[in-house]
């Protein structure tokens, strides 16, 4: 695995680990992460704790080891990067800059979304009305006030 993590991430991870990991056996199994699941106000089904541990559990043991534990970490993180790495490219095709400078025309992006049928209220995102142009932070903002579709 590319080591993506800055070490404050990775004392972090472990920090959650050891929350999990009550017995301190330095494996999380099905009952512990059921307890914290649960602590957290979740209530999954032993089928869905199995899926859940067998999706990470690389040696095929039934339980959770820290470096599992910290490819879970790493993924979330590597989705969140690309999630930004999208939206950058999207504000670059739309004329912003690829560092998040400049703008993009406010006209342009209004018809972008109307043409695409898109559930976007621009005007309530513009700080400025009569704004002309929008920046990287509107328009990160924008995607993030939208509902996007389930992940999976």
């Amino acid at each position: 695995t590319q080591q993506m993590l800055t070490q404050a991430e990775v004392d972090a991870a472990r920090e959650a680990f050891q929350r999990f990991d009550v017995d301190g056996s330095g494996k999380i199994d099905m009952k512990e992460l059921k307890s914290t699941m649960h602590a957290l106000g979740q209530h999954p089904s032993d089928e869905e704790l199995f899926a859940m541990i067998s999706e990470v559990d690389d040696d095929g043991n039934g339980t959770i080891e820290f470096d599992e534990f910290l490819q879970v970490v790493e993924k979330t993180m590597s989705s969140k990067a690309n999630d930004e790495a999208d939206l950058i490219d999207a504000f670059v095709a739309m004329g912003g800059q690829p560092d998040k400078s400049g703008g993009i025309d406010s006209e342009k992006l209004k018809g972008t979304i109307s043409e695409f049928e898109l559930d976007i209220d621009i005007d309530q995102l513009l700080m400025d009305p009569s704004s002309k142009s929008i920046d990287f932070a509107q328009f990160k903002q924008m995607f993030a006030a939208t509902p996007r579709g389930e992940r999976h």
